[in-house]
This record gives C-alpha cells, sequence and structure tokens, in this order.
C-alpha cells in the first residue's frame, strides 16, 4: 500500500492525525493512510444538514448515510470517531449565501464557503482542542516544503485537481493541513479502498453541490427564496426587448442555452443580469470578451511572487496569462464568461498564489 506523506517530525507513533471525513471513498483512504503511519489517528465528522430533507439522494457527503460510512471505515481500521452537528451553521454560512448570492444576479461557489467555513473553520478548531499535530483532508491538492515554507500545488492528476475550490486557504491553515491524495491518480486510491476491504471502495464519488436536490440549483433558490420567482425582460445590448424570462436564478454569464428567444439571426449569450431592474441582458460572443476584472477579499500565499501569473476564473476553464495589479486582475488576451461571484484563482506554474472573489468586469 502506498503511504501519503503526512509531513511530521519523528517519530510518528507520538504524533496525532485528526482526518476530516466525509463518508466518500477519498477521506477514508486518507485516514486508512494516516493509521498506516503509526500515528494516532483519529476521524472526524461534521454533519451538515439531514439527508433525507436537504438531498434525498446518494452521491453526496456529510449527511446520514455517509456519516454511517465514515463510522464503519473507522470501525475497520480501529480508530476514534467523532461525529459534531454543525448544521446551523452550515445553513448561515453556505446555503443561505449560495441563495442571496443567486438572487443578487451572481453565480455563487458554495464548495469554498464551505472551505472557508465548516470545512476548515471549524475543523481547525476541533482538531486543535484534539490535541492534534495536523488535520488531513481528501483533497486532490500538494502542500509542498518551499524555501519559505508550506506552499499550496495542483494535483498531479490534472482531472482531479481542487485547487480552484481551494484557494481562500490561509498560510496559517497551510501550516496545519495534510493532503496525502495529491500525488495519486484516483484509480489508484480506490485500490487502496479495495486492498483494504473499505466498504466504500465502489462508492460512487459526489455530484454537483453536495445540498442541491437533483442538481437543481435554481429550484433550491426558489424555495429559499420565493422572490426569485420574479420573472422580467430579455433585452439586447441597446436596451430592446427581446422576450421575457422566468426568473435572474436560472442563468449565469456566459449562458447560451434555455433563453427561448425566437428570430435570431445569429447566437446569443447572457451578458449581465440586473437584479434592480430584473433585466436579463444577451448579445453575440463578442460582447462576452473581458479585458480586466476587479476582484474582493484576495487571498494571497504566494509569498513574494511579483509580476506575470496565470488566473483560472472559472472550475472548469484553464488558467490563462493575467497580471495582478491591486484589486484590478488584467488579462493579457480577452476572456470569456468571466461572472460575478466566482473566483479567480492564481497560479505561478503549479504553484496556488491565491485568487479573490470576482465583484464586476472590464469589457476588453
Amino acid at each position: 500500500m502506498d503511504l501519503g506523506d503526512f509531513q511530521l517530525d519523528s517519530p510518528v507513533s507520538a504524533r496525532r492525525i485528526v482526518v476530516a471525513m466525509s463518508g466518500g471513498v477519498d477521506s477514508s483512504v486518507v485516514a486508512a493512510l494516516a493509521h498506516a503511519t503509526g500515528a494516532e489517528t483519529i476521524g472526524v465528522t461534521l454533519q451538515l444538514y439531514d439527508h433525507g430533507t436537504a438531498v434525498g439522494r446518494a452521491g453526496s457527503c456529510c449527511a446520514g448515510r455517509d456519516i454511517r460510512d465514515a463510522r464503519a471505515v473507522c470501525d475497520r481500521l480501529g480508530i476514534a470517531h467523532y461525529v459534531f452537528d454543525h448544521e446551523s451553521s452550515f445553513r448561515e454560512t453556505v446555503i443561505d449565501d449560495f441563495a442571496d448570492a443567486y438572487l443578487a444576479g451572481r453565480t455563487p461557489i458554495p464548495c469554498v464557503k464551505c472551505n472557508m467555513g465548516p470545512k476548515f473553520t471549524d475543523l481547525f478548531a476541533l482538531a486543535r482542542d484534539l490535541g492534534a499535530d495536523c488535520l488531513a483532508t481528501g483533497h486532490y491538492i500538494r502542500r509542498v516544503m518551499g524555501p519559505n515554507g508550506a506552499e499550496l500545488h495542483r494535483a498531479v492528476d490534472p482531472a482531479r485537481d481542487q485547487s480552484y475550490f481551494l484557494f481562500a486557504t490561509t498560510q496559517d491553515q497551510l501550516d496545519f493541513l495534510r493532503f496525502p491524495l495529491g500525488a495519486m491518480p484516483k484509480a489508484r486510491v480506490r485500490e487502496i479502498a479495495g486492498e483494504l476491504g473499505l466498504g466504500v471502495a465502489g462508492k460512487p464519488d459526489s455530484q454537483d453541490i453536495c445540498f442541491v436536490p437533483d442538481g437543481d440549483y435554481a429550484g433550491l433558490v426558489r424555495k429559499l427564496r420565493p422572490e426569485a420567482k420574479e420573472g422580467g425582460e430579455i433585452v439586447d445590448l441597446e436596451g430592446r426587448v427581446l422576450g421575457r424570462h422566468g426568473g435572474l436564478v436560472g442563468y449565469t454569464v456566459g449562458q447560451r442555452r434555455g433563453l427561448e428567444i425566437g428570430g435570431l439571426s445569429e447566437p446569443l449569450y447572457v451578458v449581465r443580469l440586473e437584479p434592480a431592474t430584473k433585466r436579463l441582458v444577451v448579445g453575440p460572443r463578442s460582447a462576452l470578451a473581458v479585458g480586466a476584472a476587479r476582484l474582493s477579499d484576495i487571498n494571497w500565499i504566494g509569498g513574494d511572487h511579483v509580476g506575470p501569473l496565470t488566473a483560472k476564473v472559472r472550475s472548469m476553464a484553464k488558467p490563462v496569462p493575467a497580471r495582478l495589479a491591486g484589486e484590478q486582475l488584467l488579462f493579457d488576451a480577452p476572456e470569456y464568461g468571466v461572472a460575478p461571484g466566482q473566483a479567480a484563482v492564481l497560479y505561478a506554474g503549479d504553484r496556488v498564489l491565491g485568487g479573490g472573489w470576482i465583484e464586476g468586469t472590464e469589457a476588453a
């Protein structure tokens, strides 16, 4: 079995590792790797919502069935397992924020908010209360020791890399965190689970956002914020009315499908959302070209790096050359589909320099 690198001082047998366990195969294998080092290992799971009412399906995390799976893994490994109820905190800091952001015409990333809140901040306090030397998670990202301390780097497997969702990790958190799966392909992780006879070896990965029923984001927002059902006009860049929409919550910048506008001579895309007037502004793809983005709440873990870098403005996008000037992110070439509410994550090669939230854009 491969042993993940927990980067702990010897003797490891005198160390204590707390593992954040969601009930999935990734965090379960992290617990197994931690246990195999000889360190005392403790599994911790945060219950974030009621599985039946919030999700109603398998393939999520931090709820009923998943808690049972995490406990079963810990029982098989012979390690302690604790469950902490953080449902109210999760609703306030993640679910409510998600709904409010959509209502404001933004495109939120609740996974980042979860990492910034319950997943890291709350777990950090718990791990330290338990006397841990580190907190290990199943994220696919690497913690690399550089000349000036711990650095955050993209995972070896680009298809699994989760660095976009971890840009808000602070240096203090990085000093305490460990990511033993960052150098492994997913297939090897499942092999380890199978070799150890863990019941989660074949468990499907989490899909979509964990608390959204059937991936229907707009449906959840309409349930939590009934005013999101209010429709409005679809207008072109000159303000001419082209049709009507059934609520801005169903749209995001760069979207083409679902506009239901007839008689078009060219494809139209969502250019911006105007919550105050409930107007959906559409235009040709050229209208999506962005030359700069204004960022807020920038988190910097890039040390003394200055000058050019690359920026990723959507989870599935490729990093593109850019420069950071204060709170302005300047793209070397026009970038498309840059949506307020999303994050801009900054890199120097594979190293994560940090990032910020996109507040607004400037046309190219």
